[in-house]
């Protein structure tokens, strides 16, 4: 039999490696070691800097990742959104809407919006502008959610710090508005390379703390058969970016607008909008694809039926879970489907899933989201 080739650390290296998280977990091909000398080796060679950390489809489908829960259902999810129009066509103002109906948790054009706190970036603009037009558009509605920052660090410069700090001190937040895109950028320069390195840092930033950033950005006068292709800058932006709304209206004087929608956790949509000339909000007229919904897994469907108001908890195996279904399917099966829908369970049926790998089995735990317990 071949050797394994075994590479040395030292206690240090080795000590300094795990501190930094590399290990996440200590598999030998999916299998649990359960030997030291295994076990040590199995740490050295993740920590060597010849490791490519990789992972199977099987072990992918067998791990219950967390939900992803919208801001905006069908609209809107954590991650980076660039939000595109041409100068003065009207996107303040549907920032602020948006703005605002999320700080209130209020149904957006027949969107369903899940409340959360929101800090403007309104870097553009000055405290006076901002009363006038939540004025005109609002009213006197209050919204405690809505935050607005008029001057903050450009992203060399320390925005990412100020960010976090704010986020420590509002942890309801989950939207951040930059109203523009150019106000923290540290360099002019138009190369793919610097348009996808500040987008990802964004969106790294945006991953780490399960935040939207929002990105008002304009779009550039070359005209084009996809509206995407009009975003100022280079590929790059888009690239990096998990979505993107272009808004952009049918002449300078119009009050109609087309808004289109493309990303990585949203279906691509076109809204037909028209502007109120009395509050100057933007109302949707009609869209042009309705969502698509999927069709739910008869599996997912007789859990929903079995985890109710009267019967909120369930925990087990999942040899138990297949018993008490009553329906023919392996253990292996029903985890890897529950696994895959976890989103779909805590959104659509407000259950809670949570999954482990245990010596005695799969262990599962179900749970309506009412259940304080």
């Amino acid at each position: 039999m071949e050797e394994k080739e075994k590479v040395a650390l030292t206690s240090n290296e080795l000590e300094g490696r795990l501190n930094h998280n590399i290990i996440n977990s200590i598999t030998d091909n999916g299998k649990e070691i359960n030997d030291f000398s295994d076990f040590l080796y199995a740490m050295q060679r993740t920590a060597s800097r010849g490791y490519l950390n990789y992972t199977s489809l099987d072990e992918i489908m067998d791990t219950a990742y967390p939900p992803k829960i919208p801001i905006i259902e069908g609209l809107l999810h954590s991650g980076v959104y660039l939000f595109v129009g041409a100068p003065k066509v009207g996107k303040s103002f549907l920032m602020l809407q948006l703005a605002y109906h999320i700080s209130k948790g209020i149904a957006l054009w027949g969107y369903q919006i899940k409340q959360h706190d929101v800090i403007y970036l309104a870097l553009e603009d000055d405290e006076q502008r901002i009363q006038q037009r939540a004025y005109r558009m609002l009213g006197v509605a209050e919204a405690n959610g809505l935050h607005f920052a008029f001057s903050v660090p450009s992203l060399e410069n320390g925005l990412e710090k100020a960010l976090k700090g704010f986020l420590t001190e509002k942890p309801k937040t989950k939207v951040i508005i930059i109203d523009t895109l150019q106000k923290i950028r540290d360099s002019s320069e138009c190369s793919y390379a610097n348009d996808y390195q500040v987008i990802s840092r964004l969106k790294q930033f945006a991953d780490n703390h399960e935040v939207s950033i929002v990105i008002v950005h304009h779009t550039r006068k070359q005209k084009s058969d996809d509206n995407f292709e009009m975003i100022s800058g280079t590929n790059g932006l888009l690239g990096a970016a998990d979505g993107a709304f272009v808004l952009q209206k049918e002449s300078r004087v119009s009050d109609k607008a087309m808004l289109d929608v493309s990303g990585r956790d949203i279906q691509d949509q076109r809204l037909y909008l028209a502007r109120d000339e009395e509050t100057l909000a933007w109302n949707l007229e009609k869209k042009e694809t309705e969502l698509w919904k999927a069709t739910i897994d008869p599996v997912i469907e007789a859990i929903a039926e079995m985890i109710t108001e009267d019967n909120p908890r369930w925990e087990g195996t999942a040899t138990e879970l297949v018993e008490k279904l009553g329906i023919d399917i392996s253990t292996n099966i029903i985890t890897k489907k529950l696994n895959a829908n976890v989103s779909l369970l805590l959104n659509n049926c407000d259950i809670v899933y949570k999954y482990s790998r245990r010596k005695e089995g799969r262990k599962i735990a179900l749970y309506r989201v009412s259940d304080d317990s």
